[in-house]
């Protein structure tokens, strides 16, 4: 597994860059603040979209990168036909000379802009999950309570934990953490949704839990809640099933991508 912020730490290692960050922006425009991307001699890491803008900011940058002057502070881009662009709007662009000893910084940078997902489930579905969210503006702190279970290799954005028993872990996730449930077993899955729902009494800080499994299982899931004193609105707050409706398929890449698709519709600007 590998993302766009290990692609930028690697080459980074043999190669100094320019990063390139969209500011702010006013009007129709091709990506949000924050989006980046980093201009090499010979190529690009991520991207910051939008046709022209992008290949003019690629040419700005490769001139600094090869002896042209410094580029300060926040530049201007009407995207009209000046840029031969029909969006409308205005994108502002700063531009950042990088190299091996920015590495460390650019790392807790450019994560600590993404959303934080905790996955619990180191298995087939688990493992597909992670790989894909790390293509996507999530951080993930995957949680299993059997050691030995996760790759060698991860993406920057991936941190494994090993936690038995397994719920300890809801404690000390992240403010704004959204949590997948997805163990080896059905007990550990109903003790991850009890620590979550007491959590939210508590905190109230996990916009989004998410439980795999079927209608049957969340209809015993509720009943064993209900015992234990949970009400219906907090129960509420668990999705189960989970992944956006109508995509078929049991492949665990398949359910992966329901399962993405509905983490990104819970985000503040879907």
């Amino acid at each position: 597994m590998t993302g766009v912020v290990d692609e930028l730490l690697s080459r980074l290692r043999d190669e100094d860059g320019v990063l390139v960050r969209v500011e702010s922006t006013q009007g129709s425009a091709p990506r949000e603040a924050g989006t980046w991307m980093a201009v090499w001699a010979d190529g690009l890491t991520a991207t910051i979209g939008g046709g022209q803008l992008e290949f003019q900011a690629t040419d700005e940058a490769r001139a600094w990168l090869t002896g042209g002057p410094a580029i300060d502070g926040v530049r201007r881009y009407p995207l009209g036909p000046s840029l031969g662009q029909c969006c409308g709007g205005v994108v502002f662009l700063s531009y950042r000379r990088i190299s091996a000893s920015d590495a460390r910084v650019l790392q807790t940078e450019l994560l600590a802009h993404l959303e934080p997902v905790a996955l619990f489930g180191g298995g087939h579905v688990g493992a597909a999950l992670a790989r894909l969210l790390s293509t996507l503006p999530f951080t993930v702190r995957w949680i299993d309570s059997r050691d030995g279970v996760f790759p060698d290799a991860l993406p920057a954005q991936i941190e494994t934990e090993y936690s038995e028993p397994v719920q300890q872990a809801v404690a000390q996730l992240a403010p704004g953490s959204r949590v997948l449930i997805m163990s080896f077993s059905h007990a550990e899955d109903l003790d991850i949704v009890i620590a979550c729902l007491r959590r939210l009494r508590e905190r109230d800080d996990l916009p989004y839990i998410g439980l795999i499994g079927s209608k049957t299982k969340w209809a015993t899931f509720r009943h064993r809640l209900e015992a234990r004193g949970f009400t219906a609105a907090e129960m509420d707050r668990v999705t189960c099933p989970i992944g956006v409706p109508g995509i078929g398929g049991k492949e665990p890449e398949v359910i992966a991508v329901a399962v993405a698709a509905q983490l990104l519709q819970s985000l503040p600007s879907a």
